[in-house]
């Protein structure tokens, strides 16, 4: 069963950060949505869970200890992109009285701030954050985001936590 293979899922995995990367850049460049600090901070999480699977694939480790390294290092990534994912829907979510200010921009603030600082206040959110500048099937960016970016989660944990086969080097 090709599905329940190691390598493949991983393969799989780094397929899927590809494309939404891609589709992530093709909204930018082309469609001219310029992304918030939330946005790229999704994508960072998307990327490190990409490029685990990467790694998870090209060694294709026989230890399942390793295994479980990967998958967990893949896991931690796209967490952070479901953690950031759900905080932006949160601020869409918010009356409009209540969506806090707009702030300056993010190369602004790794300028001038330390990155606990950045951290903390790209986590807050802004009212940049709390606009709708793109919907699908009545659902914005963000919230197919976390559906997206929540499928891949419950992949990278199947991984982490699944029985492996014993090797048959081991069995002789």
């Amino acid at each position: 069963m090709q599905w329940r293979n190691y390598r493949f899922i991983n393969g799989l995995l780094v397929l899927a950060s590809i494309v939404g990367m891609s589709f992530a850049l093709y909204l930018e460049h082309v469609k001219g949505l310029d992304p918030c600090p939330l946005c790229i901070f999704q994508r960072v999480g998307l990327m490190v869970m990409g490029i685990f699977a990467l790694i998870a694939f090209l060694h294709n480790p026989v230890s399942n200890l390793m295994k479980r390294f990967y998958s967990l290092l893949a896991t931690l990534g796209i967490l952070w992109s479901v953690g950031v994912a759900t905080r932006h829907v949160w601020l869409q979510t918010l009356p409009p009285d209540k969506v806090p200010s707009c702030g300056p921009g993010l190369n602004y603030l790794l300028d001038a701030l330390p990155l606990k600082t950045v951290l903390n206040e790209v986590l807050s959110g802004s009212g940049e954050c709390a606009a709708i500048d793109w919907t699908f099937l009545g659902f914005s960016l963000p919230v197919w985001s976390l559906a997206f970016f929540s499928v891949l989660l419950l992949i990278c944990l199947w991984q982490l936590l699944r029985t492996y086969p014993t090797s048959r080097k081991a069995k002789k």
